[in-house]
């Protein structure tokens, strides 16, 4: 099969059996050749999206989300991979044997190929045995949390934790991935959390203030010198998710890389596209943590994202039931974040991007090169010789409604605070290793997603 583009100029990809066999400038014709020839004129083919951080939640509470919802999203939105999380699903990936469940939960369920992150959990942190059956049976890396995960059976980790996983994965050469915020109970924070409006996002804004980011990135930083070349953990590798505070704690990150240390550090679309000032009162449809900042923290989180500080490779997909119960409700501080993005990942970041100067090439190092390499994908991410035929494509100008007959593929399109919105960069079609699994608002027939496992 052969596609033809027009992105730069004139482009022809050819793929044979699920990998790029050529790249050529300039179209080629059909000839008389039997090989079909898909000619897409001037829209942008470009590599498949690569979401490093989604919650699936099979098995245990597919009423949340499932590997059949969450990964149609994904095709619809010109995501070809996705990376699961360990948690929210019952029971949460941190061993072997719950990694296996989790394979067998996905079987013919999934229109994408899904890799899996483990969890870095205390039982499994001091127990060399666990962690170490749990990568070599192919999570591409771990996930912490230096605060209350909210999931009972994923406990959150200590310093001394996250050092002794990272011993580990020293000699694996994975990544830890880690939700940094830490808290604290001052006595100011506790009557504002008991007395506020919680309806208010002010109130839910003001109980996770990003000195909770920053002392959560401090702690870390103290860690990750000894990642540097010739340090007791290197190898070792810390990934900080999901970064909302573009200021101290950006700065901390950005001078450990400056001596060395081996850390990154991820923003998501929804820091990109909302700003506090725009939060209604109620609408817990905003909420995640840490929570989206103001309108002054969204420009320079930007600017970093452009100037090359912060990577994008996450949408933290995670629509919950409880969060659609209390909906209704508006109460910012019981409701469960997770703002569903996953089928908008593209259009978002590129609608709010381009505002800020974003160019085409940009938005592919972000969403596809970046996360491939980060989590290992070496096949994935690019248009290239021997890749996966990974491949979206998709028209940078055309404008779309999020309404109620735009098709929308979300378990709970209700809790997309997404909905309603005027977007630009519609997805005509999805290719996951040369199958086409999205075309116009329509999915293939039949699953042909394959599981992605560490070797």
């Amino acid at each position: 099969m052969r596609i033809n583009s027009f992105v730069c100029g004139p482009l022809t990809v050819e793929i044979n059996e699920g990998k790029i066999i050529s790249v050529i400038e300039g179209y080629v014709k059909k000839g008389k050749s039997k090989q079909e020839v898909i000619d897409y004129a001037d829209a942008v083919v470009m590599p498949g999206l690569v979401d490093v951080h989604v919650h699936l939640d099979e098995p245990g509470r597919t009423q949340w989300e499932g590997f059949y919802t969450g990964t149609r999203a994904a095709a619809a939105g010109g995501v070809t991979t996705v990376v699961d999380m360990p948690l929210n699903n019952h029971p949460t990936t941190v061993s072997m044997e719950t990694l296996k469940l989790k394979l067998e939960a996905a079987e013919n369920k999934i229109y994408v190929d899904v890799g899996f992150w483990g969890g870095l959990i205390p039982e499994n942190a001091l127990n060399t045995s666990i962690l170490e059956g749990l990568l070599n049976a192919g999570v591409l890396g771990l996930k912490s949390f230096m605060c209350p995960s909210g999931i009972n059976d994923f406990p959150m980790t200590t310093l001394h934790h996250i050092k002794e996983g990272l011993s580990v994965l020293a000699r694996y050469r994975r990544p830890l991935l880690v939700h940094a915020e830490k808290q604290h109970h001052s006595k100011n924070h506790l009557d504002h959390n008991d007395k506020g409006d919680h309806r208010a996002y002010l109130t839910y804004l003001n109980t996770r203030p990003p000195s909770w980011e920053e002392a959560a990135i401090k702690e870390l930083i103290g860690v990750t010198q000894h990642t540097r070349i010739g340090g007791s953990l290197e190898g070792a590798h810390v990934h900080i998710a999901h970064l909302s505070d573009s200021s101290a704690s950006l700065d901390l990150i950005k001078e450990a890389k400056s001596h060395g240390d081996s850390v990154s550090v991820e923003t998501c679309p929804h820091y990109l596209a909302f700003s506090s000032e725009g939060i209604p009162n109620g609408d817990t449809r905003f909420k995640c943590s840490p929570p989206i900042r103001d309108a002054y923290n969204k420009k320079k989180l930007w600017e970093a994202v452009l100037e090359g500080h912060i990577d994008l490779l996450s949408s933290d997909h995670s629509p919950t039931v409880p969060g659609l119960k209390l909906l209704e409700e508006g109460d910012f501080l019981k409701a469960w974040g997770g703002i569903s993005s996953l089928q908008f990942d593209l259009p978002v970041t590129w609608s709010s991007g381009k505002k800020y100067g974003l160019t085409l090439e940009q938005l592919s190092l972000l969403w596809s090169k970046k996360p491939a390499t980060f989590a290992g994908l070496e096949a994935k991410g690019a248009i290239a010789v021997g890749n996966h035929a990974d491949i979206v494509v998709w028209h940078p100008e055309q404008e779309f409604d999020l309404n109620d007959d735009y098709p929308v593929f979300l378990k709970h399109p209700g809790l997309s605070a997404y909905m309603g919105k005027r977007l630009s960069g519609e997805v005509l079609d999805t290719f996951v290793r040369g199958n086409l699994v999205f075309k116009k608002g329509k999915h293939a027939p039949a699953a042909c997603g394959i599981p992605i496992l560490a070797k």
